[in-house]
């Protein structure tokens, strides 16, 4: 995944969401999931085209399993968007960049 997507872990899961001015899309993922991969390039398509103005990241839920479990991730793709801290819209299963580009730029 390129640099403009952010790949959390437990550890830093919660200093991003909470130091975080812009909005924070967040993709709970594992490499095992095909339509997690299948979202992967459109999340990367975001991150470039909103530059700064939003963090795009993704966080392992194979390896992160507290931070999944503290959002009751049951199921993947789940794609969860933080504003100020607070979740403002939440996704499970393959979604649109429609979708997501027009929930972030409610936040914006």
């Amino acid at each position: 995944m390129a640099d403009s997507v952010i790949e959390l872990t437990d550890a830093t899961f919660d200093q991003t969401i909470h130091n975080s001015d812009a909005p924070v899309l967040v993709d709970f993922w594992a490499p095992w999931c095909a339509p997690c991969v299948m979202i992967a390039p459109i999340l990367k398509e975001i991150a470039d085209e909103y530059g700064d103005k939003v963090k795009i990241c993704r966080i392992n839920v194979d390896d992160a399993r507290d931070s999944a479990m503290e959002f009751g991730i049951s199921a993947i793709p789940t794609l969860i968007l933080f504003k100020d801290s607070q979740v403002q819209k939440k996704w499970v299963g393959l979604t649109s960049k429609k979708d997501l580009a027009a929930a972030i730029d409610e936040q914006l």
